[in-house]
């Protein structure tokens, strides 16, 4: 899944669509990320998928009760990190259980384009919060 790779020739590798530019959530990410629906009626989940070098700002996912969020890798290679951990490399088939309240953030490896299905868990009065961006020096010291 090398940064060489065309988003034509990456939507071949991977079964879910990439879908459309995600503008919405734009200013939270460093790169161009898109997002496509893949349910919504019971709830939603979304395959959030990111060129090579983008990740998203530094989050939390908040609930009264219950909530936080789960991200399965469908394609490429990424990254999941928690505030004060180390980051944990996402390849296709990796499931991640974010807790509510965790500081956190995800995104592609430098070099590979990266998708992952991502939901919210079931909570009471669930919100985002948006941090700061993750840093160019601790982006770097992934490989």
């Amino acid at each position: 899944m090398s940064s060489q790779m065309s988003m034509a020739e990456y939507q071949k590798s991977i079964f879910f669509p990439i879908g459309q530019k995600n503008e919405a959530y734009a200013k939270y990410f460093i790169g161009q990320s898109y997002i496509a629906s893949v349910a919504s009626k019971e709830f939603p989940i979304m395959n959030v998928t990111f060129k090579p070098g983008c990740r998203n700002n530094w989050h939390i996912h908040h609930a009264d009760k219950g909530g936080g969020q789960m991200l399965i890798c469908i394609g490429g290679r990424g990254y999941y990190q928690e505030w004060n951990k180390e980051p944990v490399e996402m390849t296709p088939g990796t499931v991640i259980t974010i807790p509510e309240g965790a500081k956190h953030w995800h995104g592609a490896a430098p070099n590979s384009w990266f998708s992952h299905l991502a939901f919210e868990i079931p909570g009471e009065n669930p919100s985002n919060e948006w941090l700061e961006p993750v840093t160019d020096e601790e982006y770097s010291k992934l490989k």
